[in-house]
């Protein structure tokens, strides 16, 4: 039985692979997708291969013929229709939402509420006017989209930190040394960081500076460290997904690709009531530091 379904699964008609993709370009959840396959006979994890193998040929297709960057591997914290608690170690994490395209995975529980008070803690006396990243130089600069404050810290500079990073590494099988340190974030009232992508642009001339240790940036982690009474969502336009920030929640998104395709376009949205405290973590392609 198990073979027979996999030999359906290989003659995915045109005509299904087309649907897949639609669907998922519109963002439909994961169990929408699966849903026809499933109720076509197909054993469950064929239909999973079959929805990510369509997606993923449609993307490589797009990018040759239009000249775009071709895919790297990216972390993959979970595939379709997984579990609703995921192994982080020292820590089971709920699953609360999976989006395709882009990717981005809702978790519950990342965090404990004394892990997220440390942060804040720790990040109180260190904070400054918050920076983006300079394309022209691959330096740092204030920028008016961004008007929030915060510190960075150095990877393991702390046991908290070193603890959460090791958490992160679990979760999504990617490497300690190929993550940034955590960055500390803290949005009074009004503050926002508009949108934009986390990845760098290679044709930029900072690119090579910014590239020199660890290369790409392949996905982020948003960890929530307190609850706003209201505002300071993560937004994700091109998805037209809201993430509300909830204490000790977080999410996930990666891009396999520098490059708007990905959907990964995202922002801070305005804190209207209260503050928010958030704990961002990059992931590169390979060692950084």
């Amino acid at each position: 039985m198990r073979q027979n379904a996999r030999m359906n699964a290989r003659r995915l008609s045109d005509e299904q692979q087309r649907w897949i993709v639609q669907q998922a370009m519109t963002g439909q959840d994961p169990e929408t997708v699966l849903r026809p396959l499933l109720e076509d006979g197909w054993e469950e994890q064929d239909a999973i291969d079959a929805v990510q193998a369509a997606v993923s040929r449609h993307l490589e297709e797009d990018a040759r013929r239009s000249g775009l960057p071709l895919p790297c591997r990216v972390p993959a914290p979970i595939g379709l229709n997984g579990p609703a608690l995921l192994d982080a170690g020292d820590r089971q994490v709920q699953l609360l939402a999976s989006l395709m395209l882009p990717r981005v995975v809702v978790l519950g529980g990342l965090l404990s509420d004394e892990e997220c008070d440390a942060l804040v803690e720790l990040s109180r006396p260190r904070l400054r006017r918050s920076t983006t990243v300079d394309a022209q130089t691959g330096g740092s600069q204030v920028h008016a989209d961004r008007t929030s404050r915060g510190t960075f810290f150095e990877r393991g500079a702390h046991p908290v930190c070193a603890t959460i990073e090791a958490r992160i590494a679990r979760l999504l099988e990617w490497p300690v040394e190929n993550g940034e340190g955590l960055q500390v974030l803290h949005y009074p009232p009004g503050a926002e960081f508009r949108p934009h992508y986390d990845y760098f642009d290679p044709d930029e001339p900072g690119a090579e500076v910014l590239l020199r240790q660890g290369g790409q940036r392949v996905a982020t982690v948003v960890m929530y460290l307190n609850t706003p009474a209201r505002g300071g969502a993560t937004t994700f336009p091109d998805a037209h997904l809201e993430v509300a920030a909830v204490k000790g929640n977080a999410v996930f998104f990666s891009y396999d690709r520098p490059h708007p395709m990905t959907r990964t376009l995202h922002g801070g949205a305005p804190v209207t009531e209260g503050e928010k405290w958030i704990a961002t973590k990059w992931l590169r392609e390979g060692p950084h530091g």
